[in-house]
């Protein structure tokens, strides 16, 4: 990927460090999944997941703190809150996705339902990384830039233009 790496001791500015602090570890994930297939309570993620109720409560709370659930009481009766995925959240379905499909190819697993295409009901393609033109790219094409030597697509540096 060239010379030019990323500062690999600064966590502060580092998306891969921040997406990290906000989602934690797997029960994070296992929540995550379980909101993208509808759950909505408390009690249908505990039944559900099998995780035990402190650790549920510590989770969901972390989760809507950094905004990617949104934790509302039910106007009827406010002892019940619903978790529901805000913008932030459901943009996070392509990383999820990539982590099941790399899941299931490395660890040999065949995931059942198939994610497929709601307008056609075909299987969606494997999560990859695409050039600005749409070309798929494999890691020996992708290499590290400084911010202020980007080029946009007419050839001429940003603070250039």
């Amino acid at each position: 990927m060239g010379k030019l790496r990323e500062n690999l001791g600064d966590y502060d500015n580092c998306g891969l460090a921040s997406a990290l602090e906000a989602m934690g570890e797997r029960w994070s994930f296992m929540i995550l999944r379980a909101a993208f297939n509808g759950l909505h309570h408390f009690e249908e993620f505990q039944a559900e997941l099998g995780i035990a109720r402190n650790i549920l409560a510590g989770r969901l709370a972390r989760l809507v703190d950094h905004g990617i659930l949104e934790r509302t009481a039910l106007p009827t009766d406010r002892r019940k809150v619903v978790y529901a995925l805000t913008e932030k959240g459901a943009s996070l379905l392509p990383a999820m996705v990539a982590l099941r499909q790399w899941g299931e190819t490395w660890g040999r697993i065949e995931s059942s339902p198939t994610l497929v295409d709601d307008r056609d009901e075909l299987p969606i393609r494997p999560v990859a990384l695409h050039a600005h033109d749409g070309r798929a790219l494999r890691l020996e094409e992708l290499r590290w830039k400084r911010t202020g030597e980007l080029t946009e697509l007419g050839g001429h540096r940003e603070e250039e233009a």
